[in-house]
């Protein structure tokens, strides 16, 4: 991230860098480097999906640690892609690197990437949160909005991207992997080193107004001269960035303004045409603003919760009522990218790339969640096909002639954002949910509201992964929710510990587990859409690889799950159990049972729920008394079911799926 080698290049002059002792001031926090540097330097495990109880364990002991010493952090995560497409190419990279990394690692290749679990970001909002940690979005990256921030409060930045040691912060840096936050005991500080502009200037003898011009001239996200077909002539080759950056930074002493450097340097490109130059120079300047810091936009909200203005650029393709869920982190940057850009761009997760892609299993939810946001619009889906990065133009799920109910006023569809969906009639927007994973209510009979919508994607899971899970795999995957969610001190039973860690990667085990994560991040992103209909599950019990991994070799052996379960675990898992049988049941047809018998290729269910079942059934949620008085309220408006649609975008699927995808990939450029 930033500049190019740079943070590697400071390390071999640590003179730059002073040793300080770190109490009783705020700390404004790089939202997106965080969890990289807790998750990677603590070691946890990339390759089974997530180690999500200890991840949420170490943001918790940061927080104490930092409280400990009266440091008050305020942390700001990266919001939608920059709509100027100034990083495309280096995104572009940046996902291929992921992939071949992802691959890597399930193949037990040794690698220096890293593969965060898919539900890394919302996990630690959901922390801070419950910790009271102040936390926004940023409507577009967080970098300049945290560097204005810090400047306006004199505070410094905790980050370990490098951008930031070419922001003239006055408090300075606290870079990442100097703060010693767990050897914090009974001294009430942290020790860590700071970093300042003026410190770095003085050491290399140039002017702090030209620091913007080193970082372009260096290469960043933003520009790189051999990405525009010119390179500097500084009599050291550009691969050798130690003695490249020594030599630019010796040859910038003699300017004064970073303008006049920018001129000077076209003389060092050699042989290039005038429009060329022009192209070069209008590049680099536009590269060096990303360095000029504007008033801060989330200062008030942070202070007196004042909701910042959209950008200008997005006035009129996102509604006004969307500012504040948003600033608060409640909907995800999705959602935004998909409004102002019409694009998703979709992690990567560690599988096998002769395997499709896990999130084509989640596309139908995605597809109901853009026909929300657009109506009748295509979305690039950027994702992978193989080994490489594609794009794919998905097409939303869009009725026209369907309706939402919001209060007393019914809204068309294609302009429901004009007011929000967290409107609309609970049992409504109750059902949108139902609809889009296949079940109905009453499948939630006995099973705990944070658990619900688990149990939903599970079901939708059983019925739309391919290949079709199995029995074990079934099992091993409630068996994992159980034991997380009834062991509070996140140790595992004795009987379900399995002494055996030399298992290889199961490419088909972590392929469909991968599937069964996709669903449960896009229907939490399509819940909180809708304004939480269903609560969301609890982040720290959701997910633990190395364990679903090795329940699936316990059960192959032949145990019987239920053994496997102490007394107190035991009635959740047939609980459990028994909803997804009934949602298979109310929702297969005997047709599709008989298919499924036979050996016929797994047939995508459809739902035949009436309305007025669905209406009934959701007496059975077990709401609060004020929610089942909203459920059972004004039933009014036409709807058209969902899944009825959904059906019908998969019967225009190619029967090779191969073939469909290449008819919908559409290359980078």
């Amino acid at each position: 991230m930033g500049v190019m080698s740079l943070t590697s290049f400071i390390e071999a002059n640590s003179q730059i860098y002073r040793d300080i002792q770190f109490r009783d001031s705020r700390l404004m926090v790089d939202g997106r480097n965080l969890p990289f540097h807790l998750y990677c330097s603590a070691g946890l495990e990339q390759t089974y999906g997530g180690e999500y109880a200890a991840f949420v364990d170490l943001i918790e002991r940061f927080i104490k640690a930092l409280r400990g010493c009266g440091i008050q952090p305020y942390v700001v995560l990266d919001g939608g892609d920059d709509h100027t497409d100034k990083k495309l190419e280096t995104k572009k990279k940046r996902a291929e690197a992921l992939i071949q990394t992802a691959h890597q690692k399930s193949q037990g290749m040794p690698t220096q990437g890293n593969i965060l679990p898919l539900m890394y970001n919302w996990l630690l909002r959901q922390t801070l949160v419950r910790l009271e940690v102040p936390v926004v979005l940023s409507f577009s990256e967080a970098d300049r909005e945290v560097a204005a921030l810090a400047s306006e409060w004199q505070c410094p930045v905790l980050s370990g991207d490098s951008d930031f040691y070419i922001f003239d912060l006055p408090a300075g840096l606290l870079p990442i992997h100097h703060f010693q936050w767990e050897v914090v005991e009974q001294e009430g500080y942290v020790p860590c080193r700071s970093y300042t502009a003026s410190s770095f200037c003085s050491f290399y003898k140039i002017q702090r107004r030209v620091l913007p011009a080193f970082a372009v001239l260096a290469g960043n996200d933003y520009v790189k001269l051999r990405d525009m077909g010119v390179s500097l002539r500084l009599g050291t080759h550009e691969k050798n960035r130690p003695a490249y950056l020594e030599a630019l930074l010796l040859w910038l002493k003699d300017f004064q303004e970073p303008q006049e450097a920018l001129v000077a340097a076209l003389r060092l490109m050699g042989e290039v045409s005038k429009q060329k130059e022009a192209e070069v120079l209008k590049s680099l300047s536009v590269g060096m603003e990303e360095y000029q810091l504007p008033p801060s936009a989330l200062g008030r909200f942070f202070t007196d919760e004042t909701v910042p203005p959209f950008p200008p650029e997005d006035q009129g393709l996102v509604p006004d009522w969307f500012r504040l869920p948003f600033t608060e982190g409640r909907l995800n940057k999705v959602i935004l990218n998909v409004l102002r850009l019409r694009r998703a761009r979709l992690p990567a997760m560690v599988e096998h790339s002769s395997l499709p892609s896990a999130h084509l299993t989640s596309r139908p939810i995605r597809q109901v969640m853009y026909g929300l946001l657009l109506g009748e619009e295509e979305v690039e889906e950027y994702d992978r096909e193989g080994f490489l990065p594609a794009i794919f133009m998905v097409r939303s799920v869009f009725i026209m002639n369907s309706f939402l109910a919001l209060g007393q006023k019914t809204i068309h569809i294609s302009v429901a954002l004009s007011v929000p969906l967290h409107q609309a009639e609970l049992s409504q927007r109750v059902r949108v949910l139902m609809e889009v994973l296949e079940v109905v209510p009453s499948c939630f009979q006995g099973v705990e509201p944070h658990l619900r919508l688990l149990v939903a994607v599970t079901c939708y899971w059983t019925q739309n992964a391919s290949p079709t899970p199995h029995l074990g795999l079934l099992q091993a995957l409630l068996l994992g929710l159980v034991t997380t969610h009834t062991h509070r001190e996140r140790q595992l039973p004795a009987q379900v510990e399995n002494t055996d860690t030399t298992h290889r990667l199961d490419h088909r085990v972590a392929h469909a587990f991968n599937q069964w994560q996709s669903c449960v991040m896009f229907s939490m992103q399509l819940n909180q859409l809708l304004g939480v209909p269903l609560p969301e599950p609890q982040g720290t019990r959701l997910y633990e690889g190395k364990l679903f991994h090795q329940l699936v070799h316990r059960l192959r052996g032949g145990v019987n799950p239920e053994r496997l379960l102490t007394s107190s675990s035991l009635k959740l898992y047939r609980t459990l159990v028994a909803a997804v049988q009934q949602a298979w049941h109310q929702g297969t047809t005997a047709s599709a049972a008989a298919g499924r018998r036979r050996g016929d290729a797994p047939q995508h269910r459809r739902t035949t729920h009436t309305l007025e079942d669905l209406t009934a059934n959701l007496e059975q949620l077990h709401l609060p008394d004020e929610d089942k008085e909203a459920a059972t309220a004004d039933q009014g408006g036409d709807w058209v079911l969902v899944t009825h649609h959904k059906a019908k975008e998969r019967g225009h699927r190619p029967k090779n799926p191969q073939l469909g995808r290449k008819q919908e990939r559409r290359g980078w450029n």
